[in-house]
């Protein structure tokens, strides 16, 4: 089978596209003949070994074939003797290691149905991006009329954010850039800022919930714009090192200790109920995937470029067969 493999660290100059042995399910696990997969920054981290933790996670030998890749749909090819959930010819998505490939092995209990009224593409798009949403609203205590604000939302995790925290029945701010601003609306904001033109921690508006995606503003211009009980949950940012991220984490928890206003930081984990959740979200039509871009297999080196430029609307998705390209530009 064709896959995307790496044996060194590096810029995604170092991606191949080979053949290597098509995997077998263990006892636990479905075999997926897969049909999408989607880039998070994550894979940028592993395949660059930005930290250098990093490589103790995947392994610090030249020679070992790594492959990058988390999110994916696809039919389920064949089961592992201990799977009830799942049989051949199912449609599936959910997280697995190594996606960017023609076939992968996941465990079945992280996996779900496919909703029928959504893409391949669209569901490969969903687990890690939107999980990270969900968890991360959900740790600021989300409730129906409170007014939310989705720093940088026009990104993987913004887009879907600002749908998910529409479903809550918030009140959602959306913070993205003069050319998103109409998609953001779009897809559920009652109010979309153009940080180009405005500055949100100078707005003198406040807010029950920020969800930071961005890191572009001190703890404390965040803190500003909070209610008395506000929680400003971050969730990502530019990567500008190990030590500046230790200092943010440090300050967000000696911040909260002595004020009401809170600033917590959230690591996805992930989570089959919440992938269900998803699942229904997208099948009641609350929540729509959005996909900037759509690339082949064979362009995953490409695809990981683009996410690198940091202009992605919504996701970036590899394809591994042709359906639902004629719906998606391929670029």
């Amino acid at each position: 089978m064709k896959a995307i493999v790496y044996r060194r660290y590096g810029s995604p100059d170092v991606l191949e596209y080979e053949d290597i042995v098509q995997p077998a399910p263990k006892d636990d696990e479905v075999l997926i003949r897969v049909r999408a997969a989607s880039v998070n920054p994550a894979d940028r981290y592993f395949i660059r070994g930005e930290p250098y933790v990093v490589r103790f996670i995947m392994g610090l030998s030249k020679s070992k074939v790594k492959r990058p890749g988390v999110d994916v749909s696809g039919l389920v090819e064949a089961t592992g003797r201990n799977v009830t959930g799942f049989r051949p010819g199912d449609e599936v998505f959910g997280s697995c290691r190594g996606s960017f490939a023609e076939y992968v092995c996941a465990p079945e209990s992280a996996l779900v149905t496919k909703p029928g009224n959504v893409t391949f593409e669209q569901a490969a798009s969903v687990p890690v991006a939107a999980y990270t949403a969900l968890q991360a609203l959900r740790k600021g205590h989300i409730r129906a009329g409170q007014k939310v604000l989705i720093n940088g939302s026009s990104g993987g995790v913004g887009t879907f954010a600002v749908q998910i925290a529409k479903s809550f029945g918030a009140h959602v701010t959306g913070v993205c850039s003069t050319g998103n601003v109409e998609m953001v609306r779009s897809i559920g904001a009652d109010h979309v800022i153009d940080y180009t033109r405005e500055d949100f921690t100078r707005s003198g508006r406040l807010y029950d919930v920020i969800l930071d995606n961005a890191g572009n503003h001190s703890l404390s211009a965040c803190r500003r714009v909070l209610t008395p009980t506000g929680i400003c949950v971050m969730v990502g940012g530019p990567y500008r090192g190990v030590i500046p991220l230790l200092a943010r984490m440090t300050g967000a928890a000696a911040s909260s200790l002595f004020s009401s206003r809170k600033v917590v930081m959230v690591l996805a984990r992930a989570s089959k109920e919440d992938l269900a959740v998803l699942r229904d979200l997208m099948e009641t039509g609350k929540v729509t995937p959005v996909i900037d871009r759509v690339y082949r297999l064979g362009e995953a080196a490409q695809a990981v470029r683009y996410l690198e430029q940091g202009h992605a609307r919504g996701k970036i998705v590899i394809t591994v067969e042709p359906d639902g390209v004629d719906q998606l530009p391929v670029r």
